[in-house]
């Protein structure tokens, strides 16, 4: 098997993986770089997203996906950075080798000083909700039923019901509906919306889309194809149906919008330490995971509400990336960045004790929280407190401290208050 060597190996074309390029070739132009995309094109999930709202925070307008993908993509092409497209990696050690097949390049084997994880997410499907019913058609993810729609120019139904509140169902719900179909409904399990709140009053409320929040999908009717499911009222508590209200919409498609799972399977590989939470790895402030050398951002770290901060935090990958590759890499001391209180997750999970100036915190919240503040402390020294009229499990938040004052572990937790 061939065996070629880079400065810097990109495990993914989309969004995260296009800015980590850019940001790399920016931060060091003499280093040999190439992305590996297992589609035909680059540009990955926003190729499909045909809708507006992109690039307000980056690029100070509103794109397109595929505007917005295609200006990373003409970044991309006026460098030096090589585009392996139709390219699977296989596989990936800890040692930073990457095995590739592709049909221009047959069985080749990729010897990288520094990777960057950019693999982005998946859609949770019919099979991790173990819905009872039999298995007939008209039963999509809401992404496949995405690509149906704005790709293939197919329509997947002309009755539907929608289960989760995530941004893709919000907006598939008002897509379907402007092709001529009828969404019968929105259910969603938690008490809250999933999605962003933009989504929810632009794509459902505007477009007239009922929405039952605390119900699920019970039962699928139907053999050849849905007929029709049965939506059941949950305990706030246990999330447990409640016997005696089920209901019964008819419908010839079920679209699933019930979380998305980053795309993990090459990190497991390294044996890379993950984050139960985000299902992605563990990092530090540069992204660069337990293992040296490889670097993670975007879906694949954990799931974000705008591309625009999936290229930011991309950027920070590839630029440190670029600069592991342009010397041998050191272990650091590090911090760790716990989440306590109300807070899901944060990342990054630790920060090393060398870093410098002001470091953004990404994280989420467990439940809706109103008149609050988040906190991040060090002892009892408090490092950053932001408060809001509202904070909400569908919004990710972001909280910057200053790394100079950072001198042991750091606790980000929800604070009540009083605005």
């Amino acid at each position: 098997m061939n065996c070629l060597e880079y400065d810097v190996v990109i495990i993914g074309g989309g969004p995260a993986g296009l800015a980590a390029a850019v940001a790399a070739y920016q931060e060091n132009p003499r280093l040999s770089i190439v992305i590996l995309e297992r589609d035909r094109e680059l540009g990955g999930i926003l190729n499909q997203c045909i809708h507006n709202g992109f690039g307000l925070h980056h690029f100070g307008e509103e794109l397109t996906g595929p505007e917005y993908a295609q200006r990373f993509v003409d970044q991309v092409r006026a460098t030096g950075v090589e585009c392996w497209t139709d390219a699977m990696a296989l596989s990936l050690s800890r040692e930073r080798e990457i095995t590739v097949v592709s049909p221009a390049h047959g069985l080749v084997r990729l010897r990288a000083k520094a990777v960057v994880l950019a693999m982005g997410c998946r859609e949770r499907t019919r099979g991790a909700l173990a819905i009872p019913g039999t298995r007939p058609a008209g039963v999509y993810t809401a992404g496949c039923a995405q690509r149906l729609v704005n790709m293939e120019g197919l329509l997947p139904g002309k009755r539907v019901v929608i289960l989760g509140s995530g941004d893709i169902g919000l907006i598939m719900a008002r897509r379907m509906t402007w092709e001529g179909a009828k969404v019968e409904l929105v259910c969603e399990l938690m008490p809250y919306s999933s999605g962003l709140n933009r989504n929810i009053v632009q794509c459902v409320m505007d477009n007239g889309i009922p929405m039952k929040f605390n119900h699920t999908v019970t039962r699928i009717h139907g053999k050849e194809r849905v007929e029709g499911v049965t939506i059941s009222e949950v305990d706030p508590a246990t999330r447990k149906p409640i016997e005696g209200t089920e209901q019964f919409y008819p419908c010839d498609t079920l679209l699933l919008s019930v979380g998305l799972i980053p795309e993990n399977e090459l990190t497991l590989g390294t044996g890379a330490a993950m984050d139960r939470v985000t299902g992605g790895a563990e990092v530090d402030e540069t992204r660069e995971t337990s293992v040296p050398g490889i670097f993670a951002c975007g879906n694949v770290l954990h799931v974000h509400d705008l591309v625009d901060h999936v290229s930011q935090e991309a950027a920070i990958a590839g630029r440190a990336a670029a600069q592991y590759a342009a010397r041998s890499g050191e272990e650091a001391e590090t911090r760790r960045v716990v989440a306590r209180g109300g807070v899901r997750y944060v990342v990054p999970q630790r920060i090393r004790a060398d870093a410098q100036g002001e470091i953004p915190l990404m994280l989420r919240v467990g439940d809706v929280y109103k008149s609050a503040a988040l906190v991040a402390r060090c002892g009892e020294t408090i490092l950053t407190r932001r408060k809001k009229t509202i904070f909400t499990p569908g919004e990710m938040e972001t909280l910057s401290i200053d790394a100079q004052r950072v001198t042991g572990d750091i606790i980000v937790e929800v604070e009540a208050q009083t605005l």
